[in-house]
């Protein structure tokens, strides 16, 4: 015989493992969703390449999910001085070289190399030239000042991914940013390249970090970008070129965000609460797969489980 609290009992395990079941599925369902949907990734760092930081992690462990779900990935870097070509079997692909970008009435040449990390069958380009990438260093001098050129290197990383993108007529669904000399990706996107066909569709996403710089870039930064024809009303909060305002540009130009640190500068914290658009809470690494593919599927291209 059974009782009346072995009956209870009973029938609360059979309503947990129906929701578990379902919970199941559904999350099922929204990694399915993610089989054949092409992501961008495009960061100022990625391991293997640099030293490990959260920037540098979460750029690979992101695309790394994206490809075992079955989803298509391209990974876009600067090539730093500091990249051991040789040993990392970076070469270049000449069918997309060859072509110079404008950077504030200047001619510079774009060197795409490519490379695959080890192990992963993943790709990653790297975007190069010999005047912004050829140092020894990333993003200060060997003092820790910031180079008074970074404003540029970032113009320029941020036109090369796009252009180099369309020479691959690869047109992604999403396009994921990290790192603050990518920053400016977002707003050449909706802004100089507001009418490119290919990225018609694609959706915008940013991870904001509280890996950041003391001071500010080069006071004429607005001019560089006003020589593109981008009204500085876009930019005018980069009269003062700190951290904190060059992501504000960010997220007034991405359509979704991503928290990529548990703590960030209050300021930037108060403007993505404000923002009016989705914004994913900080994830331990261990655990961002599944929030990662929910927030990309349900909040950024709005697919319903």
């Amino acid at each position: 015989m059974i009782n009346r609290e072995q009956t209870y009992g009973i029938t609360v395990n059979l309503h947990k493992i129906l929701y578990f079941c379902v919970l199941f599925i559904d999350n099922a369902k929204i990694i399915e969703h993610m089989k054949d949907k092409r992501v961008l990734y495009v960061s100022s760092e990625v391991v293997p390449y640099l030293p490990e930081t959260e920037i540098s992690s979460m750029s690979f462990e992101a695309p790394r999910m994206v490809n075992k779900q079955g989803g298509q990935i391209r990974i876009f870097m600067p090539r730093y001085g500091n990249i051991n070509e040789r040993r990392h079997q970076l070469h270049e692909v000449i069918r997309l070289s060859g072509i110079n970008l404008v950077i504030n009435d200047l001619d510079m040449p774009l060197i795409i190399k490519v490379a695959s990390i080890p192990k992963e069958r993943i790709q990653v380009y790297f975007i190069d030239n010999e005047e912004y990438f050829s140092r020894k260093a990333t993003l200060t001098d060997e003092n820790g000042d910031l180079f008074d050129d970074n404003d540029e290197r970032a113009i320029f990383f941020a036109k090369g991914v796009i252009e180099t993108v369309k020479k691959l007529n690869w047109a992604p669904d999403i396009i994921h940013v990290h790192g603050w000399l990518a920053s400016l990706l977002p707003l050449y996107l909706k802004q100089y390249y507001k009418d490119e066909p290919l990225f018609k569709e694609s959706k915008i996403v940013t991870s904001i970090y509280n890996q950041s710089f003391d001071n500010t870039l080069n006071d004429g930064i607005v001019d560089k970008i006003k020589f593109d024809e981008i009204e500085e009303t876009h930019i005018d909060k980069l009269n003062t070129p700190t951290y904190s305002n060059l992501m504000k540009v960010a997220v007034d130009f991405s359509d979704g965000l991503i928290k990529g640190s548990q703590e960030l500068p209050k300021d930037l914290e108060d403007y993505l609460t404000s923002c009016e658009k989705p914004v994913l809470d900080y994830q331990y690494p261990e655990a961002f797969a599944e929030a990662y593919t929910e927030f990309y599927n349900t909040q950024i291209l709005k697919l319903v489980p």
